[in-house]
Protein backbone atom coordinates (compact mmCIF):
# COMPACT_ATOMS: atom_id res chain seq x y z
CA UNK A 1 0.00 0.00 0.00
CA UNK A 2 1.21 3.49 -0.81
CA UNK A 3 1.83 5.69 2.24
CA UNK A 4 2.81 9.36 2.22
CA UNK A 5 3.12 10.16 5.93
CA UNK A 6 2.32 13.49 7.55
CA UNK A 7 2.91 16.19 4.96
CA UNK A 8 2.15 19.90 5.55
CA UNK A 9 -0.95 21.37 3.92
CA UNK A 10 -2.87 24.61 4.04
CA UNK A 11 -6.56 25.39 4.07
CA UNK A 12 -8.28 28.76 4.04
CA UNK A 13 -7.62 29.41 7.76
CA UNK A 14 -5.34 26.59 8.87
CA UNK A 15 -1.88 25.18 8.42
CA UNK A 16 -1.71 21.43 9.07
CA UNK A 17 1.81 20.18 9.73
CA UNK A 18 3.83 17.73 11.81
CA UNK A 19 4.10 18.62 15.48
CA UNK A 20 7.24 20.31 16.83
CA UNK A 21 8.56 20.49 20.40
CA UNK A 22 7.98 24.26 20.36
CA UNK A 23 4.21 23.58 20.06
CA UNK A 24 4.00 22.58 23.75
CA UNK A 25 3.12 26.03 25.16
CA UNK A 26 0.43 26.62 22.55
CA UNK A 27 -1.00 23.13 23.08
CA UNK A 28 -1.16 23.67 26.86
CA UNK A 29 -2.87 27.01 26.39
CA UNK A 30 -5.37 25.90 23.78
CA UNK A 31 -6.40 22.28 24.23
CA UNK A 32 -4.26 19.49 25.66
CA UNK A 33 -4.66 20.62 29.32
CA UNK A 34 -8.42 21.16 29.02
CA UNK A 35 -10.40 18.26 30.53
CA UNK A 36 -13.47 19.17 28.44
CA UNK A 37 -11.50 18.81 25.20
CA UNK A 38 -9.55 15.74 26.20
CA UNK A 39 -12.60 13.96 27.66
CA UNK A 40 -14.64 14.51 24.49
CA UNK A 41 -11.72 13.22 22.48
CA UNK A 42 -11.06 10.28 24.80
CA UNK A 43 -7.50 11.24 25.71
CA UNK A 44 -5.75 12.02 29.01
CA UNK A 45 -5.19 15.58 30.19
CA UNK A 46 -1.58 16.76 29.95
CA UNK A 47 -1.04 19.61 32.38
CA UNK A 48 2.71 20.18 32.50
CA UNK A 49 5.40 21.01 29.94
CA UNK A 50 7.17 17.75 30.81
CA UNK A 51 4.04 15.70 30.07
CA UNK A 52 3.36 17.53 26.80
CA UNK A 53 6.99 17.36 25.70
CA UNK A 54 7.07 13.61 26.39
CA UNK A 55 3.94 13.15 24.26
CA UNK A 56 5.39 15.34 21.52
CA UNK A 57 8.63 13.34 21.54
CA UNK A 58 6.62 10.13 21.06
CA UNK A 59 4.72 11.61 18.11
CA UNK A 60 7.78 13.24 16.55
CA UNK A 61 9.77 10.00 16.75
CA UNK A 62 7.08 8.30 14.65
CA UNK A 63 7.18 10.78 11.75
CA UNK A 64 9.96 8.73 10.13
CA UNK A 65 7.40 5.95 9.61
CA UNK A 66 5.57 6.44 6.29
CA UNK A 67 2.31 5.09 7.76
CA UNK A 68 2.21 7.63 10.62
CA UNK A 69 -0.27 10.47 10.11
CA UNK A 70 -0.67 13.16 12.80
CA UNK A 71 -1.04 16.87 12.11
CA UNK A 72 -0.88 19.89 14.41
CA UNK A 73 -3.78 22.19 13.53
CA UNK A 74 -2.30 25.68 13.39
CA UNK A 75 -4.61 28.68 13.16
CA UNK A 76 -2.96 30.80 10.46
CA UNK A 77 -4.14 34.15 11.87
CA UNK A 78 -2.53 33.55 15.29
CA UNK A 79 0.08 30.84 14.56
CA UNK A 80 -1.41 28.97 17.54
CA UNK A 81 -1.74 25.18 17.77
CA UNK A 82 -5.50 24.89 18.33
CA UNK A 83 -5.85 21.12 18.04
CA UNK A 84 -4.79 18.03 16.18
CA UNK A 85 -6.04 15.57 13.58
CA UNK A 86 -4.63 12.10 12.98
CA UNK A 87 -5.12 8.63 11.59
CA UNK A 88 -5.18 6.98 15.00
CA UNK A 89 -5.40 3.53 13.42
CA UNK A 90 -4.04 2.44 10.06
CA UNK A 91 -5.16 -0.85 8.52
CA UNK A 92 -2.86 -1.12 5.50
CA UNK A 93 -4.09 -4.63 4.68
CA UNK A 94 -7.56 -3.26 3.84
CA UNK A 95 -6.43 0.27 2.83
CA UNK A 96 -8.41 1.88 5.65
CA UNK A 97 -7.58 4.48 8.29
CA UNK A 98 -9.50 5.76 11.31
CA UNK A 99 -9.52 9.52 11.87
CA UNK A 100 -9.50 11.32 15.22
CA UNK A 101 -9.45 15.05 15.85
CA UNK A 102 -9.82 17.69 18.54
CA UNK A 103 -10.06 21.47 18.65
CA UNK A 104 -9.61 23.74 21.67
CA UNK A 105 -12.82 25.01 23.30
CA UNK A 106 -12.23 28.64 22.38
CA UNK A 107 -12.45 27.62 18.70
CA UNK A 108 -15.48 25.30 18.96
CA UNK A 109 -18.32 26.10 16.57
CA UNK A 110 -16.13 27.97 14.08
CA UNK A 111 -15.77 25.18 11.50
CA UNK A 112 -12.10 24.48 12.13
CA UNK A 113 -12.54 20.73 12.73
CA UNK A 114 -14.53 20.34 9.52
CA UNK A 115 -11.97 22.40 7.58
CA UNK A 116 -9.13 20.18 8.84
CA UNK A 117 -11.14 16.99 8.27
CA UNK A 118 -11.95 17.95 4.68
CA UNK A 119 -8.27 18.66 3.97
CA UNK A 120 -7.12 15.36 5.47
CA UNK A 121 -9.72 13.37 3.52
CA UNK A 122 -8.63 15.02 0.26
CA UNK A 123 -4.96 14.48 1.13
CA UNK A 124 -5.48 10.78 1.87
CA UNK A 125 -7.34 10.04 -1.34
CA UNK A 126 -4.98 12.09 -3.52
CA UNK A 127 -1.64 11.03 -2.02
CA UNK A 128 -1.99 7.59 -0.44
CA UNK A 129 -3.41 4.16 -1.22
CA UNK A 130 -6.24 4.48 1.31
CA UNK A 131 -9.60 3.64 -0.20
CA UNK A 132 -11.66 4.08 2.96
CA UNK A 133 -11.53 6.49 5.90
CA UNK A 134 -13.53 5.95 9.07
CA UNK A 135 -14.41 7.89 12.20
CA UNK A 136 -16.81 7.58 15.09
CA UNK A 137 -17.98 9.60 18.04
CA UNK A 138 -19.65 8.73 21.30
CA UNK A 139 -23.37 9.40 20.93
CA UNK A 140 -23.28 11.97 23.76
CA UNK A 141 -20.50 13.94 22.02
CA UNK A 142 -22.79 16.02 19.83
CA UNK A 143 -20.06 18.53 18.91
CA UNK A 144 -18.01 15.82 17.21
CA UNK A 145 -21.20 14.42 15.73
CA UNK A 146 -21.97 17.74 14.05
CA UNK A 147 -18.49 17.78 12.50
CA UNK A 148 -19.03 14.33 10.99
CA UNK A 149 -22.60 15.13 9.91
CA UNK A 150 -21.35 18.19 8.00
CA UNK A 151 -18.44 16.32 6.44
CA UNK A 152 -18.41 14.29 3.24
CA UNK A 153 -18.53 11.13 5.36
CA UNK A 154 -21.74 9.15 5.79
CA UNK A 155 -23.11 7.16 8.71
CA UNK A 156 -22.50 3.40 8.73
CA UNK A 157 -23.24 0.51 11.08
CA UNK A 158 -19.67 -0.09 12.28
CA UNK A 159 -15.99 0.65 11.67
CA UNK A 160 -12.96 -1.61 11.31
CA UNK A 161 -11.92 -1.21 14.98
CA UNK A 162 -15.14 -2.84 16.17
CA UNK A 163 -15.13 -5.51 13.47
CA UNK A 164 -11.63 -6.64 14.49
CA UNK A 165 -12.51 -6.85 18.18
CA UNK A 166 -15.90 -8.46 17.56
CA UNK A 167 -17.59 -5.60 19.36
CA UNK A 168 -20.78 -3.79 18.59
CA UNK A 169 -20.44 0.01 18.46
CA UNK A 170 -22.71 0.42 21.49
CA UNK A 171 -23.02 4.13 22.22
CA UNK A 172 -20.87 5.12 19.23
CA UNK A 173 -22.02 6.60 15.94
CA UNK A 174 -19.86 5.46 13.03
CA UNK A 175 -19.02 7.20 9.74
CA UNK A 176 -16.94 6.46 6.68
CA UNK A 177 -16.07 7.71 3.23
CA UNK A 178 -14.77 5.63 0.37
CA UNK A 179 -12.60 6.77 -2.50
Amino acid sequence: MKHAGTQPMDTQRLHLRPFRIEDSASMLENWIADPAVQHEYGEPVYSTFDEVNAQLERWISQYSQPDFYRWAIIETATDACIGQIAFCRVYSDVKTAEIEYCIGQSRWGKGYANEALSAVIAYAFENTGFTKLEAYHRAENRKSGRVLEKSSMHQVDTVRRFVLTGESPAGEVCYCIEK
